[in-house]
């Protein structure tokens, strides 16, 4: 153990020390890339290893949000003079997280490799997004695009996909390798990835707030970022190769909302066609998460107020931002706040006023299971706990599902609930929503068991964005590559065409027929395994 734990803290101690930057992984790569001239400026970034695929990181898409920007609405950015060196992943947005020392201990003992955004600094200065293009032939490093107007010598220009973290809208970064883009680019799609306020900054609302915006606008400062960074993609990505009549938005967890929020707000026709959506869902009267209504986000926003002994909000601007990261009161939820939302997603939807054209989406077959693992339910308390949820119509329905004589089958069945109420039926929901308005929608149920996160919340990201291997463990077989590989073609088959089929995949049926793709040790179209739990739920509850 001293052998392990010397060098651990050595490289704590340096890493603590180093540029207030993430080295992007492309360091060592085949070289530089082109310049490429944006609309705010000239760019350039490195070449991997390959020298198949491109990455430009950390370039700036809005104003910094510090000091009197802190609280207001996403301000293009200002435009740079020189070439903008993209070649280290930008702070990640203020969150709390676990410190240096245990992140660095944790990996360096048990996983052996750690994420590269557990050791980023963070920083208000946080609204950045990350490029991954196919490499670009016949192009001498350091060439300039000609006039921002795509890819010189007139190739065709790659789909892009435009990619939200998740993390409750309080934690995440724009370049966990879970969803690193390399993968997807070289399957020829350009992958984006962006970065946006989080928790207390991205998701605070007061009536002073609300005053001073002039769109009457408080709360959905982390939504506003991300149509802000599609703004910027849809301006820009011609100059890198990307066809910017050709973009999906796409998303896990929270990211997932995100997308839905980001479908329903009038403020991004026009700047997507597609999206995909994993493991979330807003298209319900009352959403079970990451969603509230405007009066319990000023109700909190005036608990901030008071538990900092502030008499306005110049006065909370002036609290540092580490001292606001120990509030009390979390911050995970957008609300409608007039102008990024002006209802609820759930009453846009029903007007058929969202903008996807055709959606993937879905969930995971225990989606509920990483939420609770650590509780105690047993035979004893599963009824009681039961009985404490707000969507379940019919307890006597509900019980009559599974046969409980153990402590297991007791937490399974909660398990299975909370999985249906919190994903699942939210999911199902969306589906049908769009299957109504005659919009082409695939959904999946991802059911790969494996001996790292398998088949709980966000185990499916990793096969998708063929990350499989992406924290130096190898603990998977080679059905799950194959698994992995399927997946990719899917996913970059949706976001060229909106049709996630093509030649050797199994055939995924649109939902209107009625079933759902299984994505597992078998691929193909099965009933939803949680529809026996919908008949008994609700989700009007206003």
């Amino acid at each position: 153990m001293k052998k392990l734990l010397f060098p651990a803290i050595i490289t704590l101690l340096l890493t603590a020390c180093a540029s207030n930057k993430i080295a992007s992984p492309y360091q060592k790569g085949t070289g530089q890339t082109q310049i490429v001239q944006t609309k705010n400026g000239l760019v350039r970034g490195l070449i991997n290893d390959e020298g198949n695929v491109e990455l430009f990181a950390g370039i700036p898409y809005a104003k910094p949000p510090v000091g009197d920007l802190r609280w207001k609405e996403t301000q293009p950015v200002e435009n740079w003079d020189g070439v903008l060196e993209a070649s280290h992943f930008a702070p990640v947005a203020m969150q709390n997280r676990n410190g240096r020392f245990y992140n660095f201990l944790y990996h360096t003992i048990i996983k052996s490799n750690g994420d590269r955004s557990d050791y980023a600094p963070m920083s208000e200065d946080c609204l950045y997004l990350n490029i991954w293009r196919p490499a670009l032939e016949g192009m001498d490093s350091g060439e300039e695009m000609d006039s921002g107007e795509g890819i010189a010598n007139s190739k065709k220009p790659f789909p892009v996909l435009v990619y939200i973290h998740g993390g409750s809208l309080t934690s995440g970064s724009s370049y966990f390798e879970a969803y690193d883009g390399e993968n997807l680019a070289k399957k020829g799609l350009i992958v984006v990835t962006v970065a946006y306020r989080v928790g207390i900054f991205g998701y605070l609302a007061t009536e002073e707030l609300a005053k001073e915006s002039p769109h009457g606008s408080t709360g959905n400062y982390g939504l506003l970022d991300q149509i802000q960074a599609l703004k910027w993609v849809k301006e820009n990505i011609s100059a890198f190769g990307g066809d910017s009549n050709n973009i999906t938005i796409a998303g896990e967890s929270a990211g997932s909302s995100s997308v839905n929020a980001l479908c329903a707000s009038p403020l991004t026709k026009g700047l997507f066609r597609r999206a995909i959506a994993e493991s979330s869902s807003l298209v319900v009267p009352t959403p079970p998460h990451t969603f509230r209504t405007y009066k319990a986000a000023l109700e909190m926003g005036q608990k901030v107020m008071e538990e900092y002994k502030v008499s306005n909000i110049e006065e909370l601007r002036q609290i540092p931002a580490k001292k606001l990261l120990k509030t009390k009161n979390i911050h995970n939820s957008m609300t409608v706040d007039g102008y990024a939302l002006p209802e609820t997603p759930w009453k846009i939807y029903q007007k058929g006023q969202n903008h996807e054209e055709a959606l993937l989406n879905g969930f995971n077959m225990d989606e509920g299971m990483a939420f609770t693992i650590l509780r105690s339910i047993t035979k004893k308390n599963y009824i009681e706990l039961i009985k404490t949820s707000p969507n379940v119509t019919d307890l006597e329905g509900i019980l009559s599902l599974k046969e409980v004589k153990t402590n297991k089958d007791a937490h399974r069945l909660y398990t299975d609930l909370f999985s249906a109420v919190c994903f699942n039926y939210p999911h199902q929901s969306w589906t049908r929503t769009l299957v109504a308005q005659g919009r082409p929608v695939y959904e999946y149920c991802f059911t790969k068991t494996n001996p790292g996160v398998s088949t709980m919340h966000s185990g499916e990201m990793v096969y998708a964005y063929g990350n499989l291997d992406y924290n130096g463990k190898k603990i998977y077989t080679q059905a799950d590559y194959e698994l992995s590989e399927i997946m990719q073609n899917y996913w970059v088959n949706f976001a060229k065409t909106g049709n996630p089929n093509g030649p050797g995949l199994p055939q995924w049926q649109e939902a209107s027929c009625g079933k759902l793709m299984e994505l597992g040790e078998t691929r193909g179209m099965i009933e939803d395994p949680f529809q026996p739990f919908y008949q008994y739920l609700t989700f009007d509850l206003e």
